[in-house]
C-alpha cells in the first residue's frame, strides 16, 4: 500500500520573516495548531482550511502573541 507524501506548503514566519516549508495533513479536515519556527523558534499559530472543491489547502500563519 503506497501512501502519498504529505504536501509541503511554503510559509513565512510572522516573527522573523524567514520562509520555510511546512507539512500539511491531507485528511481534508480543517485544523489549528501551534508549531515553532525552525529558524527563530517562536511559536506560530497555523490555521489550515480545505476548500470544498478539493483544491489545495489554505494555510494562514499568525503570531502567538497577537
Amino acid at each position: 500500500m503506497d501512501e502519498e507524501p504529505l504536501p509541503e506548503i511554503p510559509v513565512s514566519c510572522p516573527y522573523c520573516g524567514e520562509g520555510f516549508a511546512t507539512l500539511v495533513d491531507t485528511s481534508g479536515r480543517d485544523a489549528a495548531y501551534i508549531e515553532d519556527c525552525p529558524v527563530c523558534c517562536a511559536p506560530i499559530e497555523f490555521t489550515v482550511s480545505w476548500p470544498p472543491d478539493g483544491g489545495p489547502p489554505e494555510v494562514v500563519v499568525a503570531r502567538d502573541d497577537d
